[in-house]
């Protein structure tokens, strides 16, 4: 038995009908399904750019805003932005494909201690969040610490985010993940991390039980798309491939290379995320090595540090020394001078720069 057609429109008052008709057709572009009485025309339906819309005359109800999204924003209704139909609706005329805003980072020095027991929130998916920079330096960036208490399947859906950089480094645990061009589920394990380049479909399948991930997302807000067409996993593609200029990094701690790191007293493993990005973004993982750390300045954007085993004094100009644990989060500015003290042996560090070409200065 074939199932009759659904249809669902928005109802908007009117006075006067026939000041709607060239309004709605000729300026906005859409069309007239219905219209009656024949004599004396009071009730009009009209359907466009995904959505229906029924006029009546004398309807009790708000003439509301109406927002119509295309990528030709110059060529639609002449190209004004901001209208208002002769029956009081407003309408926004705004793009179809959201855009990365580019937000000036409001540099600042910040300490965020797992001590201080901010507030988790449930968000996407039932996922648990904790901001890692509160001010999140005027939007410019996000570094959330997510975790999944319970484990097991996720119930996420393919989607994709419109960003300029964005990491996902597993902290604790495990994940599986599926990434557009990328195959089979990839498995990240504790230290391992991949980049989510602007744009790539993905989907969280499961995770083990008290996953935590560091979740990097710059600029702080920006909009998660779900691609209901899209079915994951889609074989392999091309592995050179890029989105906005930036490929898939999907980093493996058992098979890094540790080397000396630019602050004497670390060594440190490259995640390969500055390559892989051309520069936006640099990922390190650091570690204790011989030697006395110096103190230094550095020129990045944002330059945020977490760490993720171990203490350490974070010693910086004009600041009461800080001691920080597993947990903590710090983000230092450009120019500060700042240095790495009493690091015990078993600290590990996760280093996020933008851009990740950035130069470090000894003092």
């Amino acid at each position: 038995m074939t199932r009759p057609p659904i249809l669902a429109e928005f109802l908007l008052p009117t006075t006067e009908l026939r000041d709607d008709l060239p309004f709605f057709t000729k300026t906005l572009g859409m069309r007239l399904e219905n219209i009656f009485p024949a004599d004396d025309p009071s009730v009009a339906s009209f359907s466009g750019h995904g959505i229906r819309v029924r006029i009546e005359k004398g309807a009790d109800v708000t003439a509301g805003h109406l927002r119509i999204l295309t990528d030709d924003v110059e060529g639609f209704a002449e190209g004004k932005t901001q209208l208002t139909a002769p029956n009081g609706t407003k309408i926004s005329i705004v793009p179809l494909t959201p855009q990365v805003e580019h937000i000036t980072t409001q540099h600042e020095f910040a300490v965020r201690r797992l001590a201080d027991e901010a507030p988790w929130v449930i968000g996407r998916a039932g996922m648990h969040y904790r901001d890692l920079i509160p001010s999140r330096l005027g939007g410019s960036i996000i570094a959330s610490h997510i975790r999944i208490p319970d484990g097991g399947p996720v119930p996420d859906m393919v989607h994709y985010h419109t960003v300029g950089f964005q990491l996902i480094f597993c902290y604790r645990g495990w994940v599986d993940v599926l990434y557009e061009d990328q195959g089979d589920m990839i498995r990240l394990h504790a230290g391992d991390c991949v980049t989510q380049p602007p744009g790539i479909r993905h989907r969280v399948v499961e995770a083990s039980p008290n996953i935590e991930v560091i979740e990097i997302g710059v600029p702080a807000e920006h909009v998660t798309t779900i691609d209901h067409d899209f079915t994951l996993p889609n074989g392999k593609g091309d592995p050179a491939r890029e989105w906005d200029g930036q490929t898939f990094v999907h980093h493996v701690k058992d098979t890094a290379t540790w080397q000396p790191f630019r602050i004497g007293g670390f060594t440190a493993r490259d995640t390969g995320i500055s390559k892989g990005t051309k520069g936006v973004a640099g990922i390190q993982v650091v570690r204790r090595a011989e030697g006395d750390p110096p103190a230094f300045t550095h020129d990045a954007d944002i330059h945020f540090t977490f760490v993720m085993e171990g203490t350490m004094t974070l010693h910086a100009d004009g600041q009461a020394d800080r001691a920080l644990e597993a947990g903590d989060g710090f983000v230092i500015p450009p120019d500060m001078v700042v240095q790495y003290l009493d690091a015990s042996d078993d600290i590990e560090l996760l280093e996020v720069a933008l851009r990740g070409d950035f130069t470090t200065t000894l003092v």
